[in-house]
């Protein structure tokens, strides 16, 4: 049965950090691109970042740059998504899934971890 679980959201104060995780199973990882999005409270899914096969290309939405980095690990079938500097406007619930997740297309993705970043 194919399955990512997203684990590691939670409560953080403004300029903490969290680090996600999407274990993957019942499918082969490692011939995916990745791809992590967001949902904040009352907003539409938003992508966050994404990753090649091989983890040496990687991308980011203009509002996580140079605070977020995304990795992944094929051998231990995990996605990875560290997340420095949090800002309240993080809060939401972060999802991981095949390219192109988001976006119409997309084969597997996760049921999603909720961060809420607040004092």
């Amino acid at each position: 049965e194919v399955a990512l679980v997203e684990s590691g959201g939670g409560l953080v104060q403004p300029g903490g950090s969290l680090r996600l995780s999407c274990a993957a199973s019942g499918f082969t990882f490692s011939r995916y691109a990745m791809n992590w999005a967001r949902q904040a409270p009352g907003k539409g899914l938003e992508w966050v970042s994404g990753v090649n096969i091989d983890g040496r290309r990687r991308s980011y939405a203009d509002s996580v740059k140079g605070r977020f980095t995304i990795s992944r690990d094929n051998a231990k079938n995990t996605l990875y998504l560290q997340m420095n500097s949090l800002k309240p406007d993080d809060t939401a619930v972060y999802y991981c899934g095949t390219d192109p997740f988001p976006y119409g297309g997309a084969q597997y993705r996760g049921q999603g971890t909720q961060v809420i970043v607040s004092s």
